[in-house]
């Protein structure tokens, strides 16, 4: 209920300073209003409160003219009772501090200038006389505290705005790594758990015919098992790199256990590859077995061979 008579985001830090200024305005106001009368004054205080409550939820045109007609009624106030009402002008100056238009808050400062100036001139008071010495950095200070209260709200928005995007930056990365695992988990588990599927298979069709074949194939089963296991490790401890000639020799003990023969030519030198590079051939490599073990045959009629042709390694 409080925040639709109050800015919500601005309960915790003014609602109770306000409150406190406002009272002691009205007291200072009824107990000393002299020449101005009760009702002139009860009628300059409800404008005051008019123009408050009207810059407290306005950023635009309308902030501006609420200050300024806040700062009027300050202005008529301070002639007749005294400059002391002039310290409630940090009210204005800090409700001017958070327009959007740098315009609006040039404009309002300038009219808490002239109000200074207006009621020492109409009093007659020298502004830099000893008695009014402390008018004149007061006068300063909410000139410009609009400015210091811009640059903080600028500076808490655009720390809003960065805190957003570094939390949109954070769920794309998130997105981002739970894609990389996903592929991880296709291209490094996949060709062996294919692997164990057809182990599994052919120890199904040898175990009534052949116990000593499907024996060797649950063999190859539990090793390859344990190459499944080595992988999974290595993928949690996001071991993005993986070496070609590793990658290699992993192809060979994967396809033998499928009774398919890879040969390796190796000619030339091995030119130097980046991380990157390496890590896309050999996961080329790798998407290339798993492609041999997914179009092998399920039985042993003849060994096969499988010659992975590459520029250097043939």
């Amino acid at each position: 209920m409080l925040d639709k008579l109050y800015p919500k985001d601005q309960i915790k830090n003014y609602l109770l300073i306000d409150f406190v200024l406002i009272v002691f305005l009205f007291y200072r106001v009824l107990r000393l209003d002299g020449a101005l009368g009760l009702w002139s004054s009860l009628m300059l205080l409800l404008l005051f409160l008019v123009s408050f409550y009207f810059a407290l939820w306005r950023r635009d045109g309308g902030l501006l003219v609420a200050v300024l007609s806040g700062l009027f009624v300050l202005a008529v106030l301070a002639v007749y009772i005294g400059p002391v009402i002039l310290w409630f002008g940090f009210i204005f100056a800090d409700l001017l501090g958070r327009s959007r238009s740098k315009g609006h808050i040039a404009i309002g400062s300038a009219g808490i200038a002239l109000s200074f100036m207006f009621v020492f001139i109409i009093r007659k008071e020298p502004l830099l006389q000893i008695s009014n010495a402390v008018y004149l950095p007061v006068m300063i200070i909410q000139t410009v505290y609009p400015i210091v209260i811009y640059i903080k709200e600028k500076s808490k928005s655009l720390q809003g705005e960065l805190d957003a995007a570094n939390e949109q930056i954070a769920k794309y990365i998130q997105q981002e790594e739970r894609q990389r695992i996903a592929r991880d988990l296709h291209d490094i588990l996949g060709q062996t758990l294919m692997m164990i599927k057809l182990k599994s298979e052919l120890a199904t069709k040898w175990v009534d015919k052949d116990t000593a074949q499907a024996k060797r194939e649950l063999g190859d089963i539990l090793a390859t098992s344990r190459t499944a296991i080595k992988q999974v490790r290595e993928l949690v401890s996001e071991m993005k790199f993986i070496s070609l000639p590793g990658e290699l020799e992993h192809s060979v003990e994967l396809l033998r256990t499928a009774d398919i023969a890879l040969y390796i030519e190796y000619h030339g030198k091995t030119p130097l590859l980046s991380s990157v590079e390496e890590t896309m051939l050999s996961l080329c490599v790798r998407e290339a077995t798993t492609n041999i073990i997914k179009e092998a045959v399920h039985d042993h009629a003849g060994s096969q061979g499988a010659v992975l042709r590459h520029p250097y390694y043939r």
